[in-house]
């Protein structure tokens, strides 16, 4: 893949490899993601004000996704309903409140989308995300996700492990992190009005951490398109991770020799640590870290189940590896 003045240069067929050549079937579930997207209420929502109800409603219901396969990781535990999955939302270009990005997102329009490809790597440029998507069977994997607030829930996301896509641009041996940017759009989302944060919003992750197969990019849940509130049309997840760092709707992604500056941690650094792992022995300094409250359904955040918080958040088999010798206390 390569790319001029962010233009994708077409190949003829004798310097095309074969293993470069996409698959019909998943040439066919990537169009459907595009057309998904283009035809969801997302993308057709008003944007008068006198639109803004219908638009707020359109953006908490995604169209359909064709889902390849169930993923690998699954987990056990039964999934947050949908409802509340989309309504209890972290998400503060659209509002601080958990009911403001549900309600003040419909404006946000997902389609068309590009994402930059920037830094330590040897292709770069900017991508549709149609190219992106390119040649990434979508898998269906059912994710706990904990939030930095003590509270959680159990998410089916569709998409594909990051790691597969970062390859493609063959990072050097400089790129030791990967950083990520969020799309800032002053009309329209409304909380870039409050500085909450230095906007736009920043993520990063060392770049083995990218590279884990539990990483995943992602398009949809619920086996549909994400809704505006949830980021769409791509965003990062990283469930041995407090949520604030599954980064969403991604526009630019860049291969980085230094730790980059993210959002929280510069905003807040005792509160927000880069590596940011579930660590129950590590408490938020306003309050416990030791217990969470399991959202399912009706109620949302006021009558989450209380459980007891695992370490890595229950991944500590597959992750716990990536940290051995480093003090968690102090790289929080």
């Amino acid at each position: 893949m390569t790319a001029v003045e962010g233009r994708m240069l077409i190949r003829r067929p004798p310097d095309i490899r074969s293993s470069e050549i996409t698959a019909e079937s998943v040439y066919r579930r990537r169009r459907a993601v595009l057309k998904a997207l283009a035809l969801s209420p997302l993308a057709l929502a008003g944007c008068g004000r006198g639109a803004e109800s219908q638009a707020g409603q359109a953006a908490n219901a995604g169209a359909p996704l064709e889902v390849a396969r169930r993923g690998a990781y699954v987990v056990g535990d039964p999934p947050t309903d949908y409802d509340a999955a989309t309504h209890y939302n972290n998400y503060y270009e659209f509002g601080t409140a958990k009911d403001d990005p549900a309600k003040n997102s419909g404006r946000f329009r997902p389609q068309p989308w590009s994402v930059e490809i920037a830094g330590e790597a040897e292709v770069t440029g900017r991508f549709a995300l149609e190219d992106l998507l390119r040649p990434h069977p979508l898998e269906e994997r059912v994710y706990r996700m904990r939030c930095v607030e003590a509270w959680s829930m159990v998410i089916p996301w569709v998409g594909f492990p990051l790691g597969d896509l970062l390859k493609r641009f063959r990072p050097t041996s400089k790129a030791k992190y990967v950083a990520f940017t969020t799309v800032a759009r002053p009309d329209e989302m409304p909380g870039l009005a409050y500085p909450v944060l230095d906007w736009p919003y920043r993520e990063g992750l060392r770049i083995d951490e990218a590279m884990h197969p539990l990483t995943i990019l992602t398009v949809g849940l619920f086996g549909r398109t994400l809704p505006n509130q949830n980021g769409a049309p791509l965003r990062l997840v990283v469930p041995w991770k407090y949520g604030f760092k599954g980064i969403k709707s991604i526009v630019r992604i860049a291969f980085t020799e230094r730790q980059p500056v993210t959002a929280w941690n510069r905003a807040a650094p005792d509160e927000y640590g880069f590596y940011a792992n579930v660590n129950p022995a590590v408490d938020h300094p306003r309050w416990s870290q030791a217990t969470e409250r399991r959202i399912t359904g009706a109620g949302f955040g006021l009558f989450g189940n209380r459980i007891a918080t695992l370490p890595f958040n229950g991944y500590a088999e597959q992750v716990a590896s990536l940290y051995a010798g480093m003090d968690l206390r102090r790289y929080y």
